[in-house]
């Protein structure tokens, strides 16, 4: 079992820290965009390990391959490539993504005291503008995560490079995390990248009316090493590719301390299942744990 470590910051790291009026930002806003908190060096480190992983390189393997695991691989072809859990099946990518600067920041967004790793997407967006999966659809995480007790639970987006609209950045609707969802229950985004774009247009549409808000889109405009972080309500999405390069990042998803598995079901009725769940240990009362400490790693706690 592994053991959380103790959590320190130095003078310049808490320098870095959002303000109480930044994090009041957040909370009206349902984003932020942060400081510096990687080094070059840190980003360098990061992209050499996720070339090693594309080629291959793991330090371990899930036990159990999920039902809806999202695994890239060379014969997916020059799509835009999406791999789940690379936090835990590489040691020098979750060494980086478990920076406590990170976390504090976190902490401090989501009002909570302890922030753990959810799961952690690695993303490569070709330089091909034609390509339909580079266009990511309005959705907010929450609808994955309907399993989730908390509603506190966050995003940080981390690009390894500037990450600005040409190269199809991360795109915020300002304030939707504070919306009401259709009573109807026909909003969800859920399988976001196996739709028609036009439908998830037209949720989000429908979902602002619903809540009389207009939707104002706000592209993140991020330098390298800085952090783009978005509530789990927080409706986003991104556009195709138009630079020269590819665009690359990791959607590290966080939790606060107090989330936990709680059943679901769809409107259906049908039962609602998170990839964590075959994944994780079992709580004593049978229960998937969203804590447990090899997945879903402890990156902060502290005081705020």
């Amino acid at each position: 079992m592994t053991t959380a470590p103790e959590f320190h910051l130095t003078e310049a790291e808490r320098a870095l820290l959002p303000t109480p009026e930044e994090v009041a930002g957040y909370l009206e806003h349902g984003w932020y965009l942060s400081r510096k908190l990687f080094s070059d060096e840190e980003l360098d480190t990061l992209q050499a390990a996720t070339d090693k992983y594309y080629e291959g390189h793991r330090d371990r393997t899930l036990a159990v391959r999920p039902p809806n695991l999202a695994a890239w691989e060379p014969a997916h072809g020059p799509v835009q490539r999406h791999n789940d859990y690379v936090h835990y099946e590489s040691d020098a990518i979750g060494a980086i993504l478990r920076k406590p600067l990170l976390g504090a920041v976190a902490a401090l967004l989501a009002e909570a005291e302890e922030i753990r790793v959810f799961q952690a997407t690695l993303i490569y967006k070709p330089p091909v503008p034609e390509e339909p999966s580079n266009h990511v659809p309005w959705h907010f995480d929450k609808h994955y995560w309907k399993t989730s007790s908390s509603d506190r639970m966050l995003t940080a987006f981390l690009p390894f490079h500037d990450c600005h609209e040409e190269n199809g950045t991360i795109t915020m609707v300002d304030g939707s995390h504070r919306w009401q969802e259709l009573p109807s229950g026909e909003d969800s985004t859920r399988h976001f990248a196996d739709r028609d774009r036009s439908e998830l247009d037209a949720i989000l549409d429908a979902n602002a009316a619903y809540n009389g808000q207009t939707v104002r889109k706000v592209p993140m405009l991020i330098p390298r090493g800085h952090v783009s972080f978005h509530h789990c309500r927080t409706y986003h999405g991104s556009g195709p590719n138009l630079a020269s390069f590819p665009r690359r990042a990791v959607s590290l998803h966080l939790q606060d301390a107090a989330n936990e598995y709680r059943a679901a079901t769809r409107p259906d009725g049908r039962t609602v299942v998170y990839n964590h769940d075959v994944v994780v240990r079992r709580t004593a009362d049978d229960r998937p744990d969203y804590a447990d400490p090899d997945i879903c790693p402890t990156v902060w706690r502290g005081a705020r």
